[in-house]
């Protein structure tokens, strides 16, 4: 069990500009279970402070059912599907979904005070994606649970010179996706070509978290760049409170590339963290705990 607060020390962060901190390109832990599931899981403890909103981002692959049915409270799960999955992966939860996803769609389940989730590939399904938990404030970790499907053929694009950049949700090049049902969150998924560049500008005091998932990028944020290879993450802190940060990416590869890239206003606040249950204090951890295993947060 880890205490974990936004304002402790942060590491590895590049203080050199006035406007932003980056931290370097960090490489997350890999995860096996079973025969059907492998990861890349990123913890909001690598990126000192600078991954607020986010708690933890896992790049997974999975063709069998892994998890089974497992609690959340006090954090939206969000589930990001990248194109390249093939066939349907179910989703429930104790609000009553049961509803196969398709690749390219997202799910977010705002587990407020608790709830149950499960999520599993159809026979020969194979899915490729991003599992996400977001932290919420301390006023929102008691609401009711609520969930929100966002279907691939409804998400925008934003394409030119050898980019094409799904806004999952949120905005970025003029162009506006879904709205979280939380707080405001952009969630891209973007595709470069070998040589191509998208710029993407960070809001006035919002962090930004950014994965390369294929090829490797160079990211260029005022007079700093950073190297960052297939497989990385970097994060990105605007601490202006007046103007946009320009976030410039550039796949660096000799082949096509592709980038996740999340970006919110961080939340600040202390938060006590147990697997997937985000709670304000110890106490507050205790009762969930409680709540689970007395059957409170409802069954599946």
């Amino acid at each position: 069990m880890a205490d974990t607060s936004a304002q402790r020390q942060r590491n590895n962060v590049d203080f050199s500009a006035r406007e932003f901190d980056i931290t370097e390109a960090v490489t997350g832990e890999s995860l096996v279970i079973g025969d059907g599931f492998t990861a890349v899981s990123f913890k909001e403890r690598h990126f000192g402070g600078l991954m607020d909103p986010l708690l933890m981002v896992d790049h997974y692959t999975m063709s069998e059912p892994t998890f089974g049915p497992h609690p959340h409270a006090g954090i939206a799960a969000v589930s990001v599907l990248f194109e390249s999955s093939s066939g349907q992966f179910n989703n429930r939860d104790t609000l009553g979904n049961d509803l196969d996803l398709q690749p390219g769609d997202l799910y977010w389940l705002n587990a407020g005070r608790g709830a149950l989730h499960d999520e599993a590939p159809r026979a020969g399904a194979r899915i490729e994606g991003l599992q996400v938990f977001v932290n919420l404030p301390a006023q929102m970790k008691h609401r009711p649970p609520s969930a929100l499907h966002v279907k691939a053929a409804s998400i925008p694009l934003v394409e030119g010179a050898g980019y094409r950049v799904r806004v999952v949700m949120g905005e970025s090049g003029g162009v506006r996706g879904a709205r979280a049902p939380t707080r405001p969150l952009t969630v891209l998924d973007g595709h470069l070509a070998a040589g191509a560049r998208y710029t993407h500008l960070l809001p006035v005091q919002h962090s930004g978290w950014l994965y390369a998932v294929r090829g490797d990028l160079e990211v260029t944020v005022g007079r700093r760049s950073v190297r960052l290879p297939a497989g990385r993450a970097l994060a990105i802190g605007n601490r202006s409170t007046s103007a946009e940060l320009a976030v410039e990416f550039a796949n660096t590869s000799t082949a096509d590339g592709q980038f996740a890239l999340f970006s919110g206003a961080p939340v600040g606040e202390y938060f006590v963290q147990q697997g997937p249950f985000a709670m304000s204090s110890r106490e507050e951890l205790q009762q969930v705990q409680e709540d689970y295993a007395a059957g409170r947060l409802g069954t599946l």
